[in-house]
């Protein structure tokens, strides 16, 4: 049964700071962090803030090729990076709330299991 408990504007800028929040919103916790488009949300979180820096690159003088040039060459390991670093994340923010952390790999050990069971349906043991 899902809650439908949201978390308030001022919790909820918390927790994009790295606050915990009550345990009452464990469940709005779990599914931001694991839930569908939980690996879009947290890039949107990771890069939004970023842009407006990047877009003071379009104040330098000069073909406009050139800061947009600069903007990538920041912008693109950022990414690289926050998805590097995606899972750690997610890991340490689930533990902060005292969700299981395995949690994480709840998606693919399902489809792991439903294949090794087609396998094994098929083909036997």
């Amino acid at each position: 049964m899902r809650s439908s408990a949201r978390p308030s504007f001022t919790q909820y800028v918390g927790y994009l700071f790295g606050r915990t929040l009550p345990d009452s919103l464990q469940d709005w916790v779990r599914n931001d962090l694991v839930g569908p488009g939980a690996t879009v949300r947290y890039l949107v979180r990771f890069t939004l803030p970023i842009v407006p820096f990047l877009a003071l690159f379009l104040l330098i003088p000069g073909p406009v090729w050139i800061p947009l040039a600069m903007m990538a060459l920041l912008f693109i390991p950022l990414v690289y990076f926050a998805i590097a670093l995606m899972q750690i994340w997610r890991r340490h923010r689930l533990e902060q709330h005292g969700l299981d952390p395995n949690l994480l790999g709840e998606k693919a050990r399902v489809r792991a299991d439903r294949e090794r069971d087609e396998y094994e349906r098929r083909f036997g043991r």
